[in-house]
């Protein structure tokens, strides 16, 4: 089982995830995997999330920056039990989902992406 991943824009380290350009203009977001209160993961469409390379439409959540989202079809939302949720799309989900686990014990479930 792996206990970290890595890609240009989500890191999972031993302590928190990572997620790269999150903040204008390349600033990167770190969350403590004690933040993380549910993980649910979704599949993309072209108004809820492939379309979006950054930012978001929906002021409860926000993508980073990933000039790969168009060519993705899994993300994932991470509540934080705050008013804006990180919507992030990794290159490898099912390394992302592995390691997450690794850290939380926290299960993925499945839902509808949101319209971001």
């Amino acid at each position: 089982m792996a206990d970290t991943y890595a890609d240009p824009r989500v890191e999972c380290t031993e302590s928190a995830v990572r997620l790269h350009g999150y903040y204008l203009p390349y600033g990167t977001k770190t969350i403590p995997y004690g933040s993380i209160r549910a993980v649910t993961r979704v599949d993309l469409g072209l108004a809820r999330g492939r379309a979006r390379i950054w930012g978001t439409a929906n002021p409860r959540y926000w993508a980073n920056l990933d000039p790969g989202r168009p060519r993705k079809r899994v993300g994932f939302v991470l509540d934080l039990g705050r008013a804006v949720r990180p919507f992030v799309t990794p290159d490898d989900p099912a390394g992302f989902e592995a390691a997450l686990h690794a850290h939380t014990s926290i299960e993925p479930t499945e839902g509808p992406a949101p319209i971001i």
